[in-house]
């Protein structure tokens, strides 16, 4: 519960999106718009204090937009402006972003089975269990093969073991992902590269190319360009008007849970504010939020070392982290939540003698759904629903500081809520549902 309510005070710092249009830079040339970090009430001490983070763990470049403008950029050691990084696999993102757009030109489904670009017999499986392992099955981590093979990184079919049906079981699996790309290229008939910058790299200005690494596909380029990829993720596919995904729904399926096995996991994008989460090399869940530093709706691209590629569409927030890391996790999490504990804590605190209102209460998502998250600095004991006619359609006791509750069986539109205090004090506001 306490996640739930430090995520709600993060998101009442935000301006939500869509409230300030997002600014684009160039697609050519250096230029790209600043926003002072003072216009934002960032103090350069806590600036300081995340830098000094970031040095301190081999960091090589760090950028945060908001509004799509560069607020924080900085360089470390070396490494400049004009440096090359490997994604890792944060750039499983960018394969998932063009096996959308190659479906939206209709040259693939993501629900083709892998074999019709592959061939038969490109896993050590029957041809019956091979068959049913389908290019939605390779974005999801959920193609059924063995991920505690010797190397989970192999491509060929001896290590493509049969484990379990494909959809039924979550694991990074790196071997079948990777595959991906060469289903791209007989979609295609291009090479990755060549369709990756026709499509994508072209229309956004960003630079960089695939790289074989063993037998992983691995995308190197600037900081830059990887904040360009965030800033067309956090416009929904969109770059200053034009509609690079015009796919919406696979768009919309990229980053929201796809399947039942692992809530944290779309289409090779990780993500926030859902439970139960999985991590690589485990088949334990865990309970929680995979962040819980961060916004419940970012999205993250993450890879080894520390490659990190984060989306807000509740602040219109991007940031970008590259660089090594000391734990050598394939996908290391924890660090990534940890520099969110410092940008998170960007803002100035105020040092007058008036405290917080003790009665304020975040709502999130507003506009909602089926769901709403309640979170507050004391525990609510009371929460009511009302219409406009003041007749109460909903009430239900507290549990504690922050928590879910449904809105299912509410009418759609704007209705009042209302929150109790044990001290008899009342918070009042207003919740939209959709």
């Amino acid at each position: 519960m306490k996640t739930i309510c430090a995520l709600l005070w993060v998101l009442a710092a935000s301006i939500p999106a869509g409230a300030q249009s997002l600014y684009f830079p160039p697609t050519t040339g250096n230029a790209w718009e600043t926003l002072s970090p003072a216009a934002l009430n960032w103090c350069p001490a806590q600036i300081d204090s995340l830098y000094a983070f970031l040095e301190t763990n081999d960091t090589k470049a760090f950028i945060l937009l908001k509004n799509g403008k560069i607020v924080l950029e900085k360089y470390f050691g070396s490494h400049t402006q004009n440096s090359p990084w490997m994604w890792a696999s944060a750039g499983k993102t960018i394969t998932s972003f063009m096996v959308g757009i190659a479906q939206q030109e209709g040259r693939l489904s993501i629900s083709d089975p892998t074999s019709d670009y592959l061939g038969r017999g490109w896993t050590a499986c029957t041809p019956a269990q091979e068959a049913n392992i389908t290019i939605r099955h390779q974005l999801t981590m959920t193609s059924g093969l063995d991920d505690q093979v010797p190397d989970h990184y192999c491509t060929l079919d001896t290590c493509l073991r049969f484990k379990a049906a494909a959809g039924t079981r979550w694991a990074y699996h790196n071997g079948p992902y990777t595959l991906l790309d060469s289903v791209l290229e007989r979609a295609t008939g291009m090479t990755l590269n060549t369709y990756t910058t026709q499509k994508l790299k072209n229309p956004t200005g960003m630079t960089g190319a695939f790289f074989s690494v063993g037998y992983n596909n691995v995308f190197f380029s600037t900081a830059r360009s990887m904040a360009r990829f965030g800033l067309l993720m956090l416009n929904k596919g969109n770059w200053n008007g034009t509609q690079v995904m015009t796919d919406t729904a696979y768009f919309n399926a990229m980053v929201t849970p796809s399947q039942s096995l692992n809530r944290a996991y779309g289409y090779l994008w990780w993500l926030n504010g859902h439970s139960p989460y999985m991590l690589p090399g485990t088949q334990l869940l865990f309970n929680g939020f995979l962040s819980s530093n961060a916004p419940a709706d970012m999205f993250v691209a993450m890879g080894k070392d520390g490659q990190f590629l984060n989306v807000v569409p509740s602040q219109n927030l991007v940031w970008i982290r590259m660089g090594n890391a000391p734990d050598g996790l394939p996908v290391p999490a924890s660090m990534n939540n940890k520099i969110w504990q410092y940008v998170r804590n960007l803002e100035c605190r105020t040092t007058g003698l008036r405290d917080p209102d003790p009665e304020l209460v975040q709502l999130y998502p507003n506009p909602s759904g089926d769901w709403l998250y309640i979170g507050s600095d004391r525990p609510i004991s009371k929460i009511r629903f009302s219409n406009v006619q003041g007749q109460v359609l909903k009430s239900e006791k507290g549990e504690g500081n922050a928590f879910p509750i449904s809105l299912r069986g509410l009418p759609k539109g704007l209705l009042f809520i209302s929150a109790e205090f044990d001290d008899g004090r009342i918070w009042t506001g207003k919740v939209l549902i959709e």
